[in-house]
Order: structure tokens, then sequence, then C-alpha cells
């Protein structure tokens, strides 16, 4: 019976280049004397007589510094960035931000500031960390959500491609934290990564429920939409008071306004024809989301399965899709729905107006931006 050979280690604790005989970069060199073998030299290079036995660090170095010259190569040089490789990879993020959104982001950065009174070297890297995250998370969103249009032209991963538009979303973060190392803050780091952690929690669970069809509650839903639409607003707000002399605690207000935006933006993905101009007909069924009214419907009637089937199908058919719209329209999800909102609403004012009197600044922008964000129902 065989036995099994024991592992002897090098005497000197280390590798001896002789047994890298079987690797690629060597090749055996026979004679009647010798089995020794030999660096392979590139073509119109002299061989470098070299005893591989007796190789150490320093000899490897020297010997990679003479090939180096020889062949006219320089590492560091090579890994120098240029301008032209930084258009490359940020090419799919620039394609999306030439297309201008609703900035409402940055509309509510400035009306916080009513209260925060962030100085405005300060409030403007803020800004532009909130748009580059925003920007860079929409790429991300559109290739997870399988969406064809962004505010009204093809989505950027079908022109360039998911794996190019995935690494320029991934890269923008870095430059995003970048921008935050600049404000020379000592929380800023902590509340970045905190943010951005909890952004990506929400969207895993919005994933999950998707992908899994596994149909979220109302409140299920909420928690999720304070982590994932309410991580960016969160992280502006938190930013600002972390310049400001202010002590108002804003964040609240920041967590109703993530939620009703998300809530409104669910209703009109499945009521506006401006919405469907800009992203496609009810898009939210077509990816199979779980949005806040597509739950309330499966929920108000559940011995009425049509609604579930529907959107387990992915419908692309206009028609279906409209079907579904009546049913949802049958079971009264976008009255519930305008409710919630009005009452998100009416909350989000009510926060202002004790901001208002307790800083005795009146938040007239923040008074505006809420006014605009009323539906109209009328139509």
């Amino acid at each position: 019976m065989a036995t099994m050979s024991t592992y002897k280690p090098h005497p000197q604790g280390r590798l001896s280049l002789t047994n890298l005989r079987s690797m690629s970069i060597w090749r055996q060199s026979r004679d009647q004397n010798s089995m020794s073998p030999r660096m392979i030299p590139a073509p119109g290079q002299q061989q470098l007589a070299i005893n591989p036995d007796k190789m150490t660090a320093d000899t490897i170095e020297s010997v990679l510094e003479e090939k180096g010259k020889k062949a006219d190569l320089d590492i560091r040089r090579g890994r120098q960035w240029t301008p032209g490789q930084e258009t490359i990879l940020l090419a799919p993020y620039n394609y999306l931000l030439q297309q201008k959104g609703k900035n409402i982001r940055g509309q509510l950065i400035q009306a916080f500031n009513e209260w925060l009174q962030v100085p405005a070297e300060k409030l403007e890297k803020i800004s532009v960390v909130v748009e580059m995250l925003h920007t860079a998370s929409l790429l991300v969103d559109d290739i997870e959500d399988f969406s064809t249009l962004r505010r009204g032209i093809p989505v950027a991963h079908s022109i360039y491609g998911e794996p190019q538009t995935i690494n320029s979303a991934n890269y923008v973060y870095f430059l995003a934290l970048q921008e935050v190392l600049k404000l020379d803050n000592p929380n800023a780091v902590s509340i970045f990564c905190e943010e951005l952690m909890e952004l990506h929690r929400g969207q895993g669970l919005d994933l999950f429920w998707r992908d899994s069809f596994k149909c979220p509650t109302e409140e299920e839903y909420v928690a999720m939409v304070a982590q994932k639409t309410g991580g960016l607003f969160r992280l502006a707000i938190k930013l600002m008071q972390a310049e400001s002399d202010c002590k108002l605690d804003l964040c609240g207000l920041a967590d109703v306004i993530g939620v009703l935006f998300q809530i409104r933006d669910d209703y009109l993905n499945l009521a506006s024809a401006q919405y469907s101009d800009a992203k496609g007909l009810c898009e939210d069924l077509t990816e199979g989301k779980f949005s806040f009214l597509i739950i309330h419907g499966i929920q108000a009637d559940k011995s009425d399965y049509r609604l579930l089937n529907i959107l387990q199908q992915r419908p692309r058919d206009d028609d279906v899709k409209k079907y579904a719209v009546s049913l949802l329209q049958q079971f009264g999800s976008f009255k519930y729905t305008e409710s919630v909102i009005e009452l998100l609403m009416e909350r989000a004012r009510h926060m202002v107006e004790e901001f208002t009197a307790e800083q005795g600044v009146t938040g007239k922008r923040m008074t505006a931006i809420l006014n605009a964000m009323a539906l109209d129902t009328s139509k």
C-alpha cells in the first residue's frame, strides 16, 4: 500500500525557483550535461545569463529593470490615467447626466438650507455629491429594473452595455466619496457609508420581493422606501447638519418626503401619460414590481388573483396593462393612494410649520416644493 508523502518545507522557508519548471515562463534546456530552466527571451532580445537557483529579490528587480529598459517599458508610465480614459469610463454616466431630470434633490437641498444656512462652498460640494450618487444609482436601477427608457431616452446600458454601465456607476460612487473627503469633516465619511448602506438594503428588499414574487405588507413597503428612497435625502441633510450651526434635526422631515416622493412616483407610474412618455406605459407592471398601489390592489380582495397573475407575467402588451389599471381602479387603489399621499403631505407641512416657529424662518421653498408635489386628480 502506497504511503502518503510528507510535505517538507524548503530549508530557507521559501520556494526555490527550480521548483517552477512547470510554469509557462520557463522552458527546459536539455543537453548531455544539464537540464536547467532558462527564461525565454523576447524576439530581438539578448539572453540574460541568470542562474535561477541563486536569484534574490534584488536580482529579480534588476533583471526586470534591465528588461524594461531594453523593451522600452515603464509600468509606472502605463499606470498614468489620461483624460481620454476618464471619458471612456464616465461615458454611461455622462450620457444620462446630459439628459436633465427634475432636480428635486437639488431643490430640496436649497429648501432645507433656509433653516441650516450651510456655507456656500460646503453646500455646493454636498449638492455635487448627491447629484453624482443619484445619477449613478439610476444607471444601476435601470439594469435591475429591466428598464428601456429613462428621462425619455434609451437607458444607458442599451447603448454601452451592462458591464460598462455598472462599472461607470460604481466608479462614480468613489468619485463622490472623494468629494465627501474634501468637506474635511470627521463625520462625513460615516454619514456617506451609513446612508449608502441603507439605500442598498432597501433596494435589496425591493428586488427580493419582486424576484421571489413575495408581496410585502404596506408597512414593510413603507419601511423599505424609507431606506431606499429616503437614503439620499437623509445623506444630504445629515451632511448639511454636520456643516451647520443650526441644531434642528431635519431627518424626520427628510424621511416623510422620501416616502411621499416614492408613493407619489408609484401613483404616477400607473396614472400619468407624461410619466409613460418618459419611462414607458405602466413600467412597474412590466417590471413585476410590488408598488404601493399594486400591494393595495392585491390585498383588497385576496380571493381575486387576476392582478397577481398579470404581475407575474410581467406584461408588455399595452391592453393587458390597461386592464390591470382598470382592476386597480375597481379595487379603489388609486383613491386610497391619493388619501395616503395627502396624509403624508399634511404631515410634512405640519413639520415645516414647527421648524418655522422654532427657527423663525418661514421655509417658503419647502412649502413651494410640497405644493408642486400635490396630485392633480381633476383629470
